[in-house]
């Protein structure tokens, strides 16, 4: 019997048919439409792949948490805005 082995795994590692795996990337395909038309974008760094938006209260309200730096998450402020 002819066969091919299925190496992404994250995805669909629980899925028990190709009709789940189909909706698993039928689900995820529309979520990250969604995302693109709210203003999230890829950006590419060496082999990461990195999905990002322009402003934080956005990303945030997906539920999103920042892997950036916590150097770079700080809101400096000057001593005239105490």
């Amino acid at each position: 019997m002819t066969y091919f082995t299925w190496r992404e795994s994250g995805l669909t590692a629980k899925c028990s048919s190709l009709e789940a795996m189909a909706a698993r990337f039928e689900e995820s395909a529309s979520l990250m439409r969604r995302m693109a038309s709210e203003g999230f974008y890829l950006e590419r760094h060496g082999t990461q792949q990195r999905i990002t938006h322009p402003d934080p209260t956005v990303f945030e309200a997906w539920g999103f948490i920042s892997e950036e730096s916590p150097v770079c998450q700080l809101n400096l402020t000057s001593d005239s805005d105490n």
